[in-house]
């Protein structure tokens, strides 16, 4: 039998049993990037983290400190992965490999992913619908993100990334910070116009792609080259 699971009276009225797989789908996620036992844009992962937790639970909540709980390889690429609520549930250190992007589609969706849950099936479900690498999501007749990352453009002046995110990434909110990139509205049809792409997130952070194929959701194909 799988064991189970209680969430405080504190957050409801009584308690309700969950299986630790449900249990573990109702928790957040940090994914922080680890190079030789360094710990990358700390700041910016405990910004999200207490304020995503200040916004669900209450803005009396304490305040984590995530490399507090960090001890990571000494050599090496890892992806940190910190899984969280209340409290720090667990910490893995997973060697990292680079996703290669060739192919995107564009997919409609009125997906909602506001805050980084452990629970991606949605995510998930909506890339194995398309035979490409991976997928750029339109929401309400804008872009948003890839399921793994944010998006940037780059318009002959300025690099721009979609002004409504499914998902507020910690590498976006650093570059945005930094008056890298600008907020930008972006529709499908807009993509002809620019010369360049870039994903971007905690591992990779700002990366622009070499010959990536975005498929509209006319079935038109779009190559933007690295620059």
């Amino acid at each position: 039998m799988l064991p189970f699971y209680v969430i405080p009276l504190s957050v409801i009225s009584r308690p309700i049993y969950l299986t630790k797989e449900s249990f573990l789908n109702t928790l957040l996620l940090e994914t922080i990037k680890i190079e030789d036992g360094q710990v990358a844009n700390i700041e910016w992962h405990n910004k999200r983290c207490n304020q995503t937790r200040q916004e669900l639970f209450g803005s009396n909540i304490l305040l984590l400190q995530l490399q507090e709980y960090i001890n990571p390889p000494s050599h090496g690429l890892f992806r940190c992965r910190i899984l969280y609520g209340h409290h720090v549930e667990s910490v893995e250190y997973i060697p990292y490999q680079l996703k290669t992007i060739k192919t995107l589609t564009i997919v409609p969706s009125n997906i909602e992913y506001p805050y980084k849950y452990n629970h991606r099936k949605e995510l998930n479900t909506l890339l194995e619908t398309q035979n490409s690498d991976d997928i750029i999501i339109e929401k309400n007749g804008l872009l948003t993100d890839t399921t793994i990352a944010n998006i940037a453009f780059y318009d002959g002046s300025n690099w721009l990334t979609p002004k409504y995110p499914l998902l507020q990434g910690t590498m976006r909110a650093k570059l945005l910070y930094e008056k890298k990139l600008k907020l930008s509205t972006i529709r499908s049809n807009d993509i002809q116009k620019f010369s360049y792409f870039a994903l971007m997130n905690a591992m990779i952070g700002f990366q622009i792609q070499k010959n990536v194929e975005i498929t509209l959701t006319n079935k038109e194909k779009i190559c933007l080259s690295e620059v």
